[in-house]
Order: structure tokens, then sequence, then C-alpha cells
């Protein structure tokens, strides 16, 4: 029996060991392929998670007579696939908010740039959801460190970073496709 087969078959019985393995062997390419299609770093890093966190969970979906390489790039397109979707509906959403948007306050005026930015910010904290959006308010609203962050909503600090992090690239990409 080639090593192949007996990784594929150890990881459709649920051996975690297998897991590793499979992570270590195809990793590179689910990244790759996600980067490629994303063309967003951190976007191609949660991508690339729920690629092999699908896998596993559906890991009694896998045939094992059949390359895992293969079955993980049928996930990879299909988790490409939603993200994408994903992105699309946002930029929808910001489209849709945008139009609504009042072009005059109640005194005739017109409404400044400022106003309008603040409020594109604000709807985009509000799509992140919790615990980015609280997150960032409270770093960059409230000016707390984010060792206060974490003590505050009992989260790793790491855990704080990451949110800080992932929160600001969506929020750059957010307000990069509403013009802002």
């Amino acid at each position: 029996m080639d090593h192949d087969d007996d990784l594929g078959r150890r990881f459709a019985a649920g051996d975690p060991e297998a897991m590793r393995e499979a992570y270590d062997r195809h990793g590179t390419l689910v990244f790759s392929l996600c980067v490629t299609a994303l063309r967003h770093r951190e976007d191609a890093e949660d991508a690339a998670q729920q690629v092999f966190t699908r896998a596993w969970r559906s890991r009694a979906t896998y045939d094992p007579s059949r390359p895992l390489g293969g079955w993980l790039t049928g996930i990879t397109r299909r988790v490409v696939a939603d993200v994408g979707a994903a992105r699309t509906r946002q930029v929808r959403t910001v489209e849709a908010e945008a139009g609504r948007l009042p072009r005059e306050d109640a005194a005739g005026d017109p409404v400044s740039e400022s106003a309008v930015a603040s409020l594109v910010v604000r709807q985009a904290l509000d799509r992140l959801g919790p615990p980015q959006d609280e997150v960032l308010r409270l770093a960059f609203l409230e000016d707390l460190p984010y060792p206060h962050i974490a003590e505050r909503l009992s989260l790793p600090l790491g855990t704080v970073k990451s949110h800080v992090h992932r929160g600001l690239a969506a929020l750059r990409r957010s307000l990069e496709v509403s013009g802002v």
C-alpha cells in the first residue's frame, strides 16, 4: 500500500495525526490556491483554515481510493467561491447603503464628506460583527491598549491582536469598495 493511500485511509477514519500529515503535505497547495484566487493574504489564511476544517468535518464523505490532494482542491474551490460570494454581497450592501445616504441635511445644506465617511465607517464596523467590531471600537474609539481589551473581553492577547489585524483588513476592503 502506498503512503498516500494509507494517509487517505487514516484521514477518512478520523486519525488526528493524519489530519496533521494532510496539512503538512497539502497545506501549501491549498494556501497558494487561496492566495491566487482571493489576492489578500488574510483572506487566504482564513480560507485555507476553512478548507481543512471543512475537510475534517466532512471526512466521512471522502473516498480513500481517490487522491486526498484532489479532494482538498475541490473543497478549496468551494471555499474560494463562498468567500467571493460573500465579498459580492458585501459590495452590494455597501452600494445599497451608499444609495440611501441623504445628500442634504434637514436645512438643505450638503452633508459633509466627513459625516458620510463616519457613517460608512460605523456601518462597516457593524458588519464586522462580534467580537471584531467590539475589539476595534475599544482599541480605536476608546483608545484602550490591547492587554486591557483582552482583560475586558476575557480573550487571549494574541486573539485580540488577530481580531484587530483582520478587522482592520476587512474595514480597509469595505471602505475601499465604498470609496472612503
